[in-house]
């Protein structure tokens, strides 16, 4: 579920279908009160079915702003003649627009700018930059350890399975036995320090659990 910004002159209200999307919707009355939501927005949504010049203003001032947050301009099909790279859009959709539509069009533009990370109490995974930091320090992981901690972490205080792990980061076409995993288990504890290594812990006989609290 995204978090999203619905831009909108005092009186009116969001169209049905994107009402009717699991997203929390924020609802402003111009650019000025959208910049004070900004850093909770996944994406901005610039109401542009009746009031043309306030839409373009409220467009121009989240693009000057310099926030990284997609804006989508809805509108009616008569006026899409004035719209122009000078508004500041990244995307337009049309007022007869359905649920289905405007699901796929936010996904696609909430996702180029999405920062996926993960953490489990000291440990920070940047999915996007592939890095993982443990306090201040960056730790140098090949990628399947970094996949391997990512799926851990990903899964705290869940028991996995060798045999789970396997088929999750290594993938159904690995042929190695399960002995691979606690060879790649050693070395993550050994590169997380005697001081976090114990966030991965051995479940007797079955495999591995995460757990941040340790």
């Amino acid at each position: 579920m995204a978090q999203v910004l619905f831009v909108c002159p005092a009186g009116l209200i969001a169209p049905e279908p994107l009402a009717l999307l699991q997203h929390e919707l924020i609802v402003v009355a111009n650019g000025a009160e959208a910049l004070n939501n900004l850093e909770i927005a996944d994406a901005v949504v610039v109401d542009a079915r009746e009031e043309l010049a306030a839409a373009r203003t409220s467009c121009q001032v989240l693009t000057a702003a310099g926030g990284e947050r997609p804006i989508m301009l809805l509108v009616a099909p008569e006026s899409l003649s004035v719209v122009s790279s000078e508004w500041g859009v990244d995307d337009f959709i049309l007022e007869d627009a359905q649920p289905a539509e405007w699901e796929a069009r936010l996904r696609l533009l909430i996702a180029p700018h999405a920062h996926s990370t993960l953490s489990g109490g000291s440990i920070e995974i940047d999915e996007s930059a592939c890095t993982v930091t443990v306090g201040e320090e960056k730790l140098d992981l090949t990628y399947t350890e970094f996949e391997l901690l990512k799926f851990l972490v990903a899964h705290p205080g869940r028991v996995l399975s060798r045999e789970e792990l396997l088929r999750n980061v290594w993938g159904y076409d690995y042929y190695g036995g399960t002995r691979t995993v606690d060879v790649h288990v050693r070395r993550l504890r050994a590169k997380l320090g005697t001081e976090h290594d114990q966030c991965i812990s051995t479940v007797r006989n079955v495999g591995y659990r995460f757990d941040a609290r340790a």
